[in-house]
């Protein structure tokens, strides 16, 4: 199971009904347009942790935030906090807040659902994203990088494959990462702004 399915099916879709009545849609709606940005989203994690130190800051982060709780309550997703919180989050991914407004048009374009919406959404959706891949890891063997990741991505991957800190771990990272796997333009998005900030 990937980040997408991941936040689709958590709870029997509460997630996506959560978003939908938060933010003025229908279920297809909340749907499609979660199906657009989490890819954007999943992308930037991967681009963050196979930089520099953006590895060992991620397992941090999902060591120490607390966001499980934002999968675990969907109702927590319409906090104030949560969205400042989420804010904070994208500001780590993406880098700018251009960024997240490229991905906000390009996901409208794919989805019909307003931009001014979707800008909304980015960063609610930030928090669950962060929720979903907290739980994964909750069931580590071990604090270090290597025991999350393991917890991580072999609950990811269905198996009892196992991890390590290093270059394979962060190769099944990507797999778990990888919410589309089909080529979506916001993954062009995500190279080409990289390419951008380089």
């Amino acid at each position: 199971m990937n980040l997408l399915q991941e936040i689709l099916s958590r709870q029997n879709g509460a997630i996506v009904q959560q978003l939908a009545g938060q933010f003025g849609l229908d279920g297809q709606q909340a749907q499609a347009a979660i199906g657009q940005l989490v890819p954007a989203l999943a992308r930037g994690i991967r681009n963050n942790a196979s930089s520099g130190n953006g590895l060992q800051s991620l397992m941090g982060a999902l060591q120490n935030g607390n966001h499980s709780r934002y999968v675990e309550q969907p109702t927590s997703l319409s906090d104030a906090a949560t969205t400042q919180e989420g804010n904070g989050i994208l500001g780590h991914i993406f880098g700018s807040k251009e960024v997240s407004r490229e991905v906000a048009n390009r996901a409208s374009q794919q989805t019909g659902v307003g931009s001014m919406i979707l800008k909304q959404m980015l960063p609610v959706l930030a928090t669950a994203v962060m929720g979903a891949m907290s739980k994964q890891s909750s069931s580590a063997s071990s604090n270090s990088v290597g025991g999350l990741l393991q917890g991580l991505l072999s609950a990811a991957t269905g198996s009892q494959q196992s991890a390590s800190a290093g270059s394979g771990a962060l190769g099944m990272l990507n797999n778990f990462l990888d919410a589309d796997n089909d080529g979506s333009a916001l993954d062009d998005i995500m190279g080409m702004l990289a390419k951008r900030a380089g």
